[in-house]
């Protein structure tokens, strides 16, 4: 680190030091400096892993020790590890025949890739496709043994520029290599034709977040090392191109050549953290039941591609002071205001800032699977996911309310005292911290005043909150909290809609009725985060938490794998579903 970055920080952190609020009302001045403060230019975005983002933290943290919060953790903080990037390491390399391909510029792993070293022949499969459908057959593999080869697959599908293509569900790089995996292929490379992309660029080493492999090397090539694979055929990749985009039929053959390849790659980790502190609850019973309110802290840092900005292109600060600064200015708020008045709290409140949100909902996510009180005792979470920008209609979304039987009237009840247009949604499940808690069968409210054209942008600065609109919706959210935390009874869990997010796509005939568990990203297979009991699922016995590792006797490794076998499955079909439940694994059997 530099002397300069070094004198800059702790400057910042001095003046994080000297910041101090104690006072019981929810005020626009408080709520403008948190603003200020976390969206400021100098915390660069507030990138998980980056010393700014830690300001950040250290900051929100401070904040909640000074309203009298009890810090939790390791004085506040929970710390864990996420997966930033994926990185090519040293010893790559391709060949065949002599010639020496060289990484980066003729040739690229996909991020999805086995890390291995393979040595066999190569076959070329055309699209790769193997499809049985009502409107379309075409078995690339028919006749073609790929058993420990390579594989050379067209990216794409005979009609690239038809949107309503039949061959859309099957195009996916990823179908392909399941369906190459399956046949027993030891690696695929994939190569585009000039139809499908004409100025051929490689593929980016992009991480997806997803922490899954195919289980098999897959590779992509320029179209003139193709090419020269395909010398002894006589044939180039724009001839067989032209000649299956013409035909719409297999023509898969060997190429009798050998290419060697190692492929290892490393994937970035970095070290982030949840902020926690906890309003102790007065009675001596309910004290120790526990409700959450929560908003993510961390933003895009920077941008860029990959980062999820709307703007790629542009390098810039991404401020993000509606998504998500907004909401832990209303965390801290509401904390305190909770803080000053606990001798009239019966249940006791815990504030959380959770970390790489955008990165798929981690840090929520590693809070529910490492908790740092009883689970069992947490009655409610309230998440705040952009609060800052409430318009002249003071339209207030809540998203949750079905998610106990109980909820709707309190929301609505509550809503009586504030001039606010409260739009309540049933749905537990959204893109936002809350969704790990419902899948732990807890009840949630998700307080959001909507997204606009700036989000994900470098344009979303503080010069744009509605700050008395954002106290507005800070005091009603004080008040429903307080009303949750001084019930008699806790809230009665309810499953409410959004189980069925698959439903959207046109390529899924069939649904098991399960909520996935997104964020599993550790598990081999696919999380289940919730059974819908009125769903195929449910009646052929599986469970949350269970891991799905197999469709009809077909390996699932991850959500890709799930999805994919999915698609290809008919209503009324009978199968069987291999699921890791408390380490053993049982056979289901599931009509769809």
């Amino acid at each position: 680190m530099s002397l300069t970055k070094t004198i800059s920080l702790l400057v910042i952190m001095q003046i994080i030091s000297t910041i101090t609020f104690a006072q019981e009302e929810i005020t626009v001045k408080e709520l403008e400096s948190h603003l200020e403060f976390l969206a400021s230019d100098s915390l660069k975005g507030r990138l998980p892993g980056t010393d700014e983002g830690f300001i950040a933290a250290t900051y929100i943290n401070e904040q909640f020790q000074k309203a009298g919060l009890l810090p939790l953790g390791e004085d506040g903080f929970q710390f864990f590890e996420v997966t930033t990037s994926v990185s090519l390491e040293e010893g790559n390399y391709l060949s065949f025949n002599g010639v020496q391909v060289k990484a980066e510029e003729e040739y690229m792993p996909f991020a999805y890739s086995k890390s291995d070293e393979v040595s066999a022949d190569i076959v070329f499969a055309g699209y790769g496709f193997e499809i049985d459908s009502d409107t379309l057959i075409w078995n690339d593999y028919q006749d073609l043994d790929v058993t420990a080869k390579w594989v050379m697959i067209l990216r794409g599908d005979p009609e690239p520029d038809n949107t309503n293509s039949n061959y859309m569900p099957f195009s996916g790089d990823r179908d392909k290599v399941l369906a190459a995996r399956d046949k027993g292929a030891a690696g695929v490379i994939f190569v585009s034709g000039p139809k499908w992309d004409a100025k051929d660029p490689l593929v980016s080493l992009y991480y997806d977040r997803s922490n899954s492999n195919a289980g098999i090397v897959v590779l992509h090539v320029k179209r003139e090392i193709a090419d020269a694979m395909l010398k002894e055929s006589e044939k180039t990749i724009k001839q067989l191109e032209s000649l299956l985009n013409n035909e719409r039929m297999s023509m898969s053959f060997e190429l009798g050549l050998t290419v060697e390849n190692k492929t290892l790659l490393h994937y970035d980790r970095v070290r982030t953290q949840n902020v926690l502190g906890m309003v102790e609850g007065s009675d001596p019973v309910l004290k120790n039941e526990f409700i959450i309110i929560g908003a993510h802290y961390d933003h895009l840092g920077m941008g860029g591609w990959g980062s999820g900005s709307r703007m790629p292109d542009t390098i810039a600060v991404h401020n993000g002071a509606d998504d998500n600064a907004s909401g832990v200015a209303g965390v801290i708020e509401i904390a305190e205001r909770l803080a000053a008045n606990k001798d009239n709290l019966k249940r006791s409140v815990i504030a959380m800032a959770f970390g790489a949100e955008e990165m798929g909902l981690l840090g929520s996510k590693y809070f529910n699977d490492n908790p740092l009180v009883d689970k069992d005792k947490i009655i409610a979470m309230v998440n705040f996911d952009m609060i800052g920008r409430l318009n002249d209609g003071k339209v207030v979304m809540v998203g949750g309310s079905g998610t106990s039987v109980e909820s709707e009237e309190i929301i609505k009840a509550t809503g009586v005292d504030y001039e606010l247009d409260l739009r309540l949604s049933p749905e537990g499940f959204g893109p936002s911290d809350h969704a790990p808690f419902y899948a732990s069968n807890i009840p949630v409210f998700f307080i959001n005043t909507g997204v606009h054209e700036d989000y994900h942008t470098p344009v979303d600065d503080v010069e744009f909150i509605n700050f008395e609109g954002q106290k507005l919706v800070s005091d009603y959210s004080y008040a429903l909290v307080y009303s949750i935390a001084n019930r008699d009874e806790a809230l009665t869990f309810q499953e409410a809609g959004a189980k069925e997010k698959g439903r959207r796509s046109m390529r899924f005939k069939v649904t098991l009725g399960i909520m996935p568990d997104f964020t599993a990203t550790e598990v081999k297979g696919l999380g289940v985060g919730g059974v819908r009991q009125d769903g195929p699922a449910f009646a052929g016995g599986m469970e949350k938490g269970d891991v799905i590792v197999a469709l009809d006797g077909k390996q699932v490794n991850d959500i890709y794998d799930y999805m994919n076998r999915l698609k290809k499955l008919e209503p009324g079909q009978i199968i069987t579903v291999d699921v890791m439940r408390d380490g053993e694994k049982k056979v289901l059997l599931i009509q769809l």
